[in-house]
């Protein structure tokens, strides 16, 4: 059996599974959630992360070794990217994380642009610079912090921070290191141009590895905090959109998949880097050694609702607020989401991104509000495979994940809104899943990633779109809506900083 850790935003998951695919225990643990001092400011403590980490992975164990005789091999680990997880020369965090969401860093962005030019920088790294991205944090803390700058020795992502606690070595794998912007993705190495120019000494960076590849090794601290075994093997993983694809199967040119998590993402493998030169996509290295990928990011997506039921609805649950929007009719009578809560990052690559609701009328009820944020953050997903289409990026499958894959009415509104049959697989884990497979498939249980996946990913159920009229209508009037809330807030946004 693998055990797969998922290291993200709201929590800590981690499942164990056998070689049938078989999910044999799972166990979550709550974050203590994102601290947001200022606007567009996002921040977790990584210590929570590891003792979230401490409690799901003990949990997991603990339930596997119930419910099965087998024994646990290999683990893999996942999470949120882009993270930045500063450490001194002894391992010792020196400050709060600035996590995927934080968008204080534009003008760190502005900075890159002019000194590195914008298109030598998707060039040197198949992406533009974006305040979600690791370096533009480190520069926010070397111009604002400079004596945190200088204690830093070591630089990880969260899930390689929990890696660090449990092996004590310094690592990430190659899909995780393509989105700090200072991979050069084409080529699966560090850019040493990007790092020389931003002042990160290369000695910060960890040693890279692909996601199979076994990288470290549990600690005996690691096995006293978890209860897995000392000396366990320990797969370099991958962030959680790759090890999510992964637990998809989403490995062939054709195949994509639409996860909608704290964030949402389309994300469709390729067999070499696709770039668009406008740098609404990014183009990461996969997961799956000699593969790359294409993915198009809403920052508030999950968390949208998230966001809505903690502000207006508190005491209900997600599945009551599926059942109030279910009572509504396709297209909300009208009522739009615009799910900018964190600024945006596809199409718009915009930080100063604002959200609202528009076209409330006296006739809208808590059902229709609510109804109207599943839809937004479908068309938001949507402008992604707008994207594809005009890049010429096949789309032969649609698999959902995340929590948008849980529920039978935020499926049905994905396949309206992308007016394509869509999938449910049989194993939700997501990531974690994924992950344990890449630690499987490390440790020579399948002879690659591509044999782990046809061994384990089975479909469902499938979904075909009944309203995808309707949904399209819908999805020309939310396209509207950006340029005019761009338009608004140029002003009044600013103004108020």
């Amino acid at each position: 059996m693998f055990v797969g850790v998922d290291v993200g935003t709201g929590g800590t998951r981690a499942v164990v599974v056998d070689r049938t695919g078989r999910v044999v225990a799972s166990e979550a643990a709550e974050h203590q959630g994102i601290r947001s001092e200022r606007i567009g400011w996002a921040e977790q403590d990584p210590e929570d992360w590891w003792q979230a980490a401490q409690r799901a992975i003990s949990g997991a164990l603990r339930a596997a070794a119930d419910a099965s005789s087998g024994k646990v091999e290999a683990i893999g680990l996942t999470g949120q990217m882009h993270g930045c997880v500063m450490l001194d020369a002894g391992g010792k965090v020196l400050r709060p994380a600035l996590i995927w969401c934080d968008q204080r860093t534009q003008p760190q962005c502005d900075w890159l642009n002019e000194t590195i030019g914008f298109e030598r920088m998707i060039e040197l790294t198949c992406n533009p610079a974006l305040p979600n991205f690791t370096l533009t944090k480190l520069l926010w803390v070397k111009e604002h912090q400079p004596e945190i700058f200088a204690k830093i020795a070591h630089v990880l992502c969260p899930k390689d921070y929990v890696r660090f606690r449990l092996t004590g070595e310094y690592a990430m794998d190659m899909q995780e290191a393509s989105g700090t912007l200072l991979l050069d993705v084409a080529h699966r190495r560090w850019s040493v141009e990007v790092a020389e120019v931003a002042g990160i000494p290369m000695n910060w960076l960890p040693r890279l590895f692909e996601g199979p590849e076994i990288c470290a090794r549990i600690s005996q601290a690691g096995s006293e905090a978890t209860g897995l075994p000392v000396g366990l093997p320990v797969a370099a993983g991958a962030g959680d959109q790759g090890a999510g694809a992964v637990g998809m199967g989403i490995l062939a040119p054709g195949s994509v998949s639409a996860t909608i998590g704290t964030s949402g993402v389309v994300f469709a493998a390729t067999d070499a880097p696709t770039m668009d030169r406008l740098g609404r996509l990014h183009t990461f290295c996969h997961a799956a050694p000699g593969r790359w990928h294409v993915m198009g990011v809403t920052n508030g997506a999950g968390l949208s609702l998230r966001y809505f039921r903690d502000t207006f609805t508190p005491l209900n649950s997600y599945d009551e607020l599926a059942a109030l929007a279910g009572e509504v009719p396709p297209g909300s009578d009208g009522l739009l989401w615009a799910p900018y809560l964190f600024g945006e990052r596809t199409p718009h690559l915009d930080a100063e991104a604002r959200a609202a609701f528009v076209g409330i009328t006296a006739s809208h009820t808590r059902a229709h509000f609510i109804r109207a944020v599943m839809e937004g953050v479908a068309y938001s997903l949507k402008d992604t495979f707008t994207l594809f289409s005009e890049l010429g990026i096949p789309v032969t499958s649609i698999r959902l994940g995340g929590g948008g894959a849980r529920g039978p009415l935020w499926r049905q509104i994905q396949a309206d809104v992308y007016g394509q049959a869509v999938e449910r697989l049989e194993a939700e884990e997501g990531g974690a899943f994924g992950a344990a497979l890449l630690a499987g498939t490390g440790i020579g249980a399948w002879e690659s990633v591509e044999a782990a996946c046809d061994a384990t990913v089975r479909a469902a159920e499938v979904i075909e779109p009944r309203h995808a009229v309707s949904m399209d209508k819908g999805y020309r009037a939310y396209r509207r809506m950006y340029p005019a809330l761009r338009e608004i807030g140029r002003d009044s946004w600013q103004t108020s900083r």
